[in-house]
């Protein structure tokens, strides 16, 4: 399938371009419940360097939502560990989990010179899952950061995305990546989200408004979803710079349309591979290369095409699920997507 998006991705145009990210999932689908949830890992680094700060910036565009770790990025610009994401209910037992693999993975730091803060993202699955069931465990955390590959990335209904709907289609997990030359070198930029957010009329691809053209099966009035992005490059950058990223993401989902409605909880966090300062604790000196910021352009336009293409990924991946009380959430129809797009257009 062809559609005009901008910029050149990629080998696997995915968050996975980056070296040494990975990404693991656990596929939670069952009619006792029924179930139709997951998690989603993303490994910044080799899993036996996870204890090496990871330097980060989150924004949140609209708060109606929860990405913890977030108060020690402001702070000290760094995090350490798995990222995992998951449905709302099930964020208190991510965190436990990804507490316990690190425990089991560094016993020697761990409760003893270290102390984790793990990053954890949700987002709401309510319409389709059995939320308040709770059925996320401990062992599909672990299962999801145990699994973590660097290869192709699966989108769509799989990990915290199963049960997820984007513009009232079905969404879930997406993925997408930019190459970004710059005159310090070439670098990798990759995003992967967690697309639960949108009403249908808001849709526009590629600048065209698909959800007026195909408002089929649309099911709310108001918004009731959110969209954690998490944003990986290898380029050398400072946090502040990392944050400046993050902020970008909001141009990357307004692209699509959302309006970042109030109950939308629009999360972002970008976090870089580069200027790694060793295993904690940290060294008495810490020294940094970054990009130039009159160089940072080529990065943010890689972040806004990024996420709009990874949000797109999702809902192309997705396929049309039944869940909790009989509700229905379509898959988009690429084919007739494409057709109403001018084959010409550009951004």
């Amino acid at each position: 399938m062809s559609l005009p998006v901008p910029g050149t991705p990629g080998p696997l145009n995915a968050i996975t371009d980056v070296p040494g990210v990975s990404v693991g999932f656990t596929t939670l689908i069952s009619d006792h419940g029924p179930v139709r949830t997951g998690v989603t890992a993303i490994l910044p680094r080799p899993s036996r360097h996870l204890l090496h700060p990871v330097w980060a910036g989150t924004f949140s565009m609209n708060g109606n939502g929860e990405l913890t770790g977030c108060h020690w990025i402001r702070e000290a610009g760094s995090f350490t560990g798995p990222i995992t994401i998951t449905n709302t209910c099930s964020l208190g037992i991510a965190h436990h989990a990804t507490s316990r693999w690190l425990a089991q993975r560094f016993p020697e730091k761990i409760g003893e010179t270290v102390w984790p803060l793990p990053v954890v993202g949700e987002t709401f699955d309510g319409w389709l899952n059995d939320i308040a069931g709770l059925h996320v465990q401990e062992d599909h955390v672990l299962n999801a950061i145990n699994s973590a590959s660097d290869g192709p990335v699966a989108e769509g209904n799989v990990g915290g995305g199963t049960g997820m709907i984007t513009y009232e289609f079905k969404g879930g997990t997406g993925t997408a990546s930019r190459a970004v030359p710059l005159r310090a070198g070439m670098y990798r930029l990759g995003v992967l989200v967690q697309a639960n957010h949108g009403l249908r009329p808001w849709l526009k691809v590629c600048g065209v408004p698909i959800g007026e053209l195909m408002p089929e099966n649309a099911m709310w009035s108001s918004e009731r979803g959110s969209i954690i992005v998490i944003i990986a490059t290898d380029a050398p950058l400072i946090p502040s710079q990392l944050e400046r990223i993050a902020r970008r993401a909001s141009i990357g989902i307004g692209r699509g349309g959302t309006v970042s409605g109030n109950n939308s909880g629009d999360i972002f966090m970008a976090f870089s591979t580069a200027n790694d300062p060793g295993e904690l604790p940290e060294p008495a000196m810490v020294r940094f290369d970054a990009i130039g910021s009159d160089d940072m352009d080529g990065l943010f336009t890689a972040t806004v095409e990024s996420v709009d293409e990874a949000i797109l990924n999702a809902m192309l991946a997705a396929e049309t699920m039944i869940g909790k009380h009989g509700h229905i959430a379509h898959a988009i129809d690429p084919d007739r997507l494409v057709g109403l797009i001018p084959p010409h257009l550009k951004f």
